[in-house]
C-alpha cells in the first residue's frame, strides 16, 4: 500500500515539475529579455514587475471586472453557437446531399477571417454587445458544424451496420451509435470554437466601441503606455483561453473515457 502511494505521490511531483517548466521557461526568457538588452528596456519590462502589477490589479477588482466581461460575452457566443451548430452539423453529416449542397458555403464562410466580418455586424446589431457576441457566435458556430459534420460522417460503419442487423431502428442507431461516435469529434471542434470565439471577442472588445473587457483594457493600455497593464493584461487573457481548453479537456475524458476503444 505505501509503495502504491509513494508512486502515485511521485507521479504527481513529475507531472506538477512538466507543466511548471513551460511558465518557468517564458518567465527566464522574458527576464532575459528584458535584462540583457535584446529588447528596448521602455518597451519591455521585467517579468516581475508586471506579475506584480497585474496582481496588484486583480487585487483591486480592477482587471477581475473586464476579465468576467469577456468570459461572459465568450461564455454566451459559445453557449448560442453550441445549441444552433449541434443540430445542423448533425444534419448535414446525416445527409450527404445537403451536405454536398452547402458545403461551399460553410467553407467560404469559415475560411473568411472573422474579423472581415466586423462591419457587417455592426450594421446589423449596433456597437453594443450584441455584435461582439453575434461575431464571435458566428465564428464558433462554423467550426462546430464542420466538426459534428466530419464526425457523423466518419462514424464507425462496423458498429452501425451490426445494430442494424440486429434489427435496430434508424432512431435507436442514432440515439445509442451515431451519437455517441460523433462526441469525440464534437469536443475537438468545441474547443477550437471556444479558442476563436475568445481571439474574435478580444478583438472586437478593442475596436468595436467596448467599454470594458480584456481586449479594452489591452488597447488601452497600450495608448497611454501602461506597459505593465499591457504584458500583464496579455497573459491574463492567454490564461483564460488556457484554463477554458483545459476544463474542456477535463470535461471530454469525463465523458467520453471511452473513445478509442
Amino acid at each position: 500500500m505505501r509503495i502504491a502511494l509513494s508512486t502515485q505521490n511521485s507521479r504527481r511531483l513529475r507531472r506538477a515539475i512538466e507543466l511548471a517548466i513551460g511558465p518557468i521557461l517564458l518567465l527566464g526568457i522574458w527576464w532575459v529579455a528584458a535584462k540583457g538588452g535584446w529588447v528596448n528596456k521602455d518597451l519591455l519590462p521585467s517579468p516581475f514587475e508586471t506579475l506584480r502589477d497585474t496582481l496588484s490589479s486583480i487585487g483591486s477588482g480592477s482587471m477581475t471586472k473586464d476579465f468576467s466581461r469577456t468570459l461572459v460575452r465568450v461564455s454566451y457566443a459559445t453557449v448560442i453557437a453550441i445549441v444552433a451548430g449541434v443540430p445542423v452539423g448533425i444534419i448535414l453529416g446525416a445527409k450527404a446531399t445537403i451536405y454536398r449542397s452547402v458545403e461551399f458555403i460553410v467553407d467560404f464562410f469559415r475560411s473568411t477571417p472573422a474579423t472581415a466580418l466586423f462591419p457587417l455586424f455592426l450594421l446589423l446589431f449596433g456597437l453594443g454587445d450584441l455584435a461582439k457576441i453575434a461575431v464571435a457566435a458566428f465564428a464558433a458556430w462554423l467550426v462546430i458544424v464542420f466538426n459534428v459534420a466530419y464526425g457523423v460522417m466518419n462514424a464507425r460503419q462496423t458498429r452501425i451496420l451490426a445494430a442494424r442487423s440486429m434489427g435496430a431502428s434508424s432512431l435507436r442507431i442514432f440515439r445509442d451509435v451515431i451519437f455517441f461516435e460523433t462526441l469525440p469529434q464534437t469536443f475537438v471542434g468545441l474547443r477550437s470554437a471556444v479558442s476563436l470565439a475568445l481571439v474574435v471577442v478580444i478583438v472586437a472588445e478593442m475596436f468595436i466601441g467596448a467599454t470594458d473587457g480584456m481586449g479594452h483594457r489591452i488597447i488601452d493600455a497600450q495608448i497611454s503606455y501602461s506597459l505593465t497593464d499591457m504584458y500583464g493584461s496579455i497573459l491574463v487573457a492567454g490564461a483564460m483561453g488556457y484554463g477554458l481548453n483545459l476544463a474542456l479537456l477535463f470535461l471530454e475524458r469525463s465523458v467520453i473515457h471511452w473513445s478509442g476503444k
